[in-house]
This record gives C-alpha cells, structure tokens and sequence, in this order.
C-alpha cells in the first residue's frame, strides 16, 4: 500500500513539473514574442519548402543543390509577387485617401439617416464634424496631452519599424538556414525523446506535419486564387478600389467567413457609395456568390479538403486568442498549435475508447432480471 501511494506521488509531482515547466515556456514566448517571429515565420517557410527538397535529393539532387534551387524560386515567387501588387496597392491607396471624403459624406448623410429613422436614436449630431471641431476646443488640455501621447507613440513606433525592416531581411537569412538543416533539426529533436515513447512521438509527429502541411499549402492557394478572382471581379465592376478589397478578402480567407464577409460588406459599401444603385450592389452580390461557389464547390475540396480538422469557430477562436496572447506570432502559431492539439485529441480519444475505463470491467457478473435469467437457464442446458 505505502509502495502505490509512493508511486502516486512520484506521478502527481512529474506532472506538475511538467505543468510547470509548460507555464515557463508560455511565459518565455510571450517574453520573447517580437524576436521569435521571423525565425517562426521562417521555420514555417522552412517546413513548407523541406518536401520538395528531400523529394530532389532522392532524385540525385545533392542536399545543399536542391536547397539553392527552392530557396532560388521561393524568393522569385515572393519577389514577382512583391513587384507586382506595390504599385498597384500603392494607387490603391491614394484612391483610398482621395475617395475619403465621399466616404464620409455618405456615411454622414445617407447611413447615419438611415439608421435613425429605423431605431429612433439621434446619432448625426453626436458625429457632425462641426461638434467634433467644438469638443476639442472645449477640451484642448486634454486633446494636448492625447496629441503628445500620440507623438511618444509614433516615435516608439519609428524603432518598431527599423525592427519590422531588419526582420524582413533576416527572414530571407533564416529561411535558407532552416531548408538546409531541417532534416538535421528533426533528428537531434527526436534524438532527445525518450526511447520507450519515440514510435509514438514519431507517429503523432508525422500526423501532425501531414495534416498541417497540405492544410497551410492548400489554405495559401485557396487565399491566392480567391484574392485574384474576386480582385479582377470587382474591378472590372468598375469599383475603384476593388483590387484593395479583393487582396484584403483573400488574405482573411484563411479566418474562416471572415473574407467572404469583408468583400461583402466592404464592396458593398464602395458600390453605394461610388455609384448609388442597385445594380452594382446586385455586382458586388454575383462576384461574392461566384467565390464562394468556387471555393465550396472546387478550391477547397481539392486543396485544403478536411486535412486540419478542426471546427471554424474553433478556427477563429484559436487565430483571435493566438492574436490577442502573443500578438503576431500567436497569429502564426495558432493553427499549427490547433492542429496539433487536434492530432493529440484524436490520439487520446483513441487510447480512452482501448481503455478499461470506457470498456468496463468484463467480468461483471449480469444484473438479476428476465434476461440474467434465461442466460443462467441456457447454461445450465
């Protein structure tokens, strides 16, 4: 009795250890949030690229040869794709500022309007830019000490874009380091699990990699293809900043209703207010329907499929708490952390449903009844 409660203990106290030191790493990452992100970033690109290399070194390809050739055509990719949507999102932009003032005016004019009349509430004279002019006037002390606030900030934010800068050009750097070594990086990581415990890792870890591999590679395709199509849709639309509302909805692909909903509502609203009618509204509507009809029916069966698993609430859920705990890391870090836990939950269902807990104990002997009775009758005959 006192060697089981013994071993009870000896449990109960590994598990806290290892609870406590998981505490320790979570606190660590959110320390250390702003330097891990272009070496997560780049190990993501690393891992993304790491079977297309081992699949031309197989062919003959020398290691360090097949990592120059895909790193050589990641960059073009990224390099073509960086020279081809700057100037465009940069005219985008202008018309952006320009267009600004109409914005305001509708929204002032014809939304505010609107939504008075339907909810009874008096919301123009609260937002009139005359009011707004007045109330910092009334309140310059305060409107001072917000406006030097605001310049402390900028100035901070003056150091976080030379660190933005440097990160973009380590990632390049890293992304390389972590092609060429990736296979090296793996084996001293499985090198360090136990040995009674390494066929099970390395399973858990191979589910993990497969699910998450042709999810982000299919996901990235499904973004790509559904920027373009609804970007060129609603240009030829006519809408002015159709091109800048198409990348945004097809990078918030990836949140799952997220980017349907911003070319919904954002093409919608710069439908109203560039032209006024029903009938580019209508436009915006049949544009929106087509992606989403391609993308249910086509991109995402082929592409992405079921591989991740996982319930879009539970999509957002896990991008949004990544976003708000570690900021853009736990951005990057949720689904690959989502799809893990997934893989792990599947596993640990499996083991509950092989347990003695879930199949019971097999030699309970039958409750007293009409059925206990007529199986001891048949065995006794």
């Amino acid at each position: 009795m006192e060697d089981l409660d013994r071993h009870e203990l000896a449990t109960f106290l590994r598990r806290l250890q290892w609870g406590l030191l998981g505490l320790i790493v979570l606190w660590i990452l959110w320390l250390l949030a702003p330097v891990l992100t272009p070496f997560v970033l780049a190990a993501l690109l690393g891992w993304l690229g790491d079977p297309l290399v081992d699949r031309m070194q197989k062919r003959g390809v020398p290691r360090i040869g097949a990592v120059v050739m895909v790193f050589a055509v990641m960059s073009a990719v990224t390099l073509l794709g960086v020279l081809l949507l700057l100037p465009l999102l940069q005219r985008q932009v202008v018309t952006l500022v320009t267009s600004l003032p109409s914005y305001r005016d509708w929204f002032v004019g014809t939304a505010l309007p609107w939504i008075e009349v339907r909810t009874g509430l008096e919301l123009v004279p609260y937002l009139d830019p005359a009011r707004l002019f007045q109330l910092v006037r009334e309140h310059w002390d305060q409107a001072g000490g917000a406006a030097a606030t605001m310049l402390g900030y900028l100035s901070r934010s003056g150091f976080a874009l030379l660190g933005w800068a440097a990160n973009v050009v380590l990632i390049p750097v890293l992304t390389f380091f972590f092609l060429r070594d990736w296979d090296m990086f793996v084996e001293r990581a499985a090198a360090l699990v136990p040995r009674d415990h390494a066929p099970t890792v390395s399973r858990l870890a191979r589910e993990s990699s497969e699910v998450l591999g042709g999810f982000l590679r299919g996901q990235l395709l499904v973004m790509l293809i559904l920027g373009v199509l609804y970007a060129i849709g609603l240009r030829v639309l006519g809408l002015d900043l159709g091109i800048l509302i198409g990348v945004i909805g097809g990078l918030l692909t990836f949140v799952p209703y997220l980017g349907p909903a911003t070319i919904l509502v954002l093409g919608g609203i710069a439908a109203v207010v560039q032209f006024g009618d029903w009938q580019h509204l209508a436009g915006v509507v049949a544009v929106w329907g087509i992606g989403q009809v391609i993308e249910s029916y086509w991109l995402t069966p082929k592409l992405v499929g079921d591989r991740i698993g996982l319930h879009p609430v539970v999509v957002i859920f896990a991008v949004f708490a990544g976003g708000a705990l570690f900021g853009f890391l736990g951005m990057l870090l949720a689904l690959p952390v989502a799809a893990i836990g997934n893989v792990l939950l599947r596993y640990a269902h499996e083991r509950y449903t092989h347990s003695r807990l879930y199949a019971g104990n097999p030699h309970v002997i039958a409750p007293p009844g009409p059925a206990g009775g007529d199986a001891a009758e048949q065995g006794e005959a």
